[in-house]
């Protein structure tokens, strides 16, 4: 049986790396005003930005819909191919629980809770993708990711410029963010159990810290598997990411380290001059 793997468009791929290991992906919903779009079809990080700089409001993401799930896993989904479907974070939206309900209505879609978000969602995802090309039954490549998944088996962290989105979306509190700002401090975020954190926090202006971070990153978690390693961003100056592919090929040892945008999910929550490092854990 052939496998099939799909994901959120929360999974923050590149369209070339999206055909590289055949994922298909589901867009989210945001809603900028009176208008609604889908994530990775219709709107740009760039489009989330000037509106929030606008409108001095925040877009509103939303979960993609029961009946949204079931047309998208009816596409790929037959008596010789299977679907391997991956969510963002169970603890960040609904969507695992929908497209959880979803695939009652077929008898070969496998939904996995990612416990994460962004291309933290894609190390899991390509691991899985390995798997199926070496042959592995559909159950156990499922029962394995998601065991993975519940067991934080990911790095994935983002170094922010400031709170001011996560603080207005709810994601950290005010106390958090007037000691990061009275400090100046760049705050790190991390995802363990689904959930996100601020595991630590750096002084110095943004460009300066990021080399900072990323090696502390490879250092607290150095047991890897080195198939590949992202790093995702909101917007960046070239310098800064020529910088960290720099340290991470120094500090790091990956076959392949794999730049990528965040998408307007992720942007709408994150803001402006957010970084991370991002891979997967043995």
């Amino acid at each position: 049986m052939k496998i099939q793997i799909t994901a959120d468009s929360t999974i923050d791929l590149t369209q070339e790396l999206l055909d590289k290991y055949n994922f298909k992906t589901i867009g989210l919903t945001i809603n900028l005003g009176e208008k609604d779009y889908i994530d990775g079809e219709n709107i740009t990080t760039k489009e989330i930005f000037d509106f929030i700089k606008t409108k001095n409001i925040l877009p509103k993401t939303g979960a993609v819909s029961v009946e949204r799930y079931k047309e998208f896993f009816s596409k790929y989904s037959n008596d010789n191919t299977a679907i391997i479907h991956f969510t963002i974070s169970s603890e960040m939206s609904s969507c695992y629980n929908f497209a959880k309900i979803a695939s009652e209505e077929f008898k070969n879609v496998y939904i996995i809770d990612s416990r994460y978000l962004s291309t933290g969602i894609a190390t899991l995802a390509i691991y899985a993708r390995r798997l199926a090309d070496e042959g592995k039954d559909v159950n156990e490549i499922a029962k394995l990711i998601q065991n993975m998944a519940n067991n934080n088996k990911v790095e994935c962290s983002f170094i922010l410029d400031n709170l001011k989105l996560l603080h207005k979306g709810g994601r950290c509190s005010a106390v958090q963010r007037f000691g990061a700002n009275l400090l100046r401090l760049k705050v790190c975020i991390g995802v363990q159990d689904g959930k996100m954190g601020v595991i630590n926090k750096y002084k110095g202006k943004f460009e300066q810290v990021i080399s900072e971070y990323i090696e502390d990153a490879l250092k607290n978690h150095p047991n890897y598997d080195n198939h590949c390693c992202f790093i995702t961003y909101t917007t960046a100056s070239q310098e800064v990411l020529e910088n960290a592919v720099k340290v991470v090929k120094e500090k790091g040892k990956f076959e392949n380290i794999y730049i990528t945008t965040a998408g307007a999910t992720i942007a709408s929550h994150c803001g402006e001059n957010t970084i991370g490092i991002l891979y997967l854990l043995k």
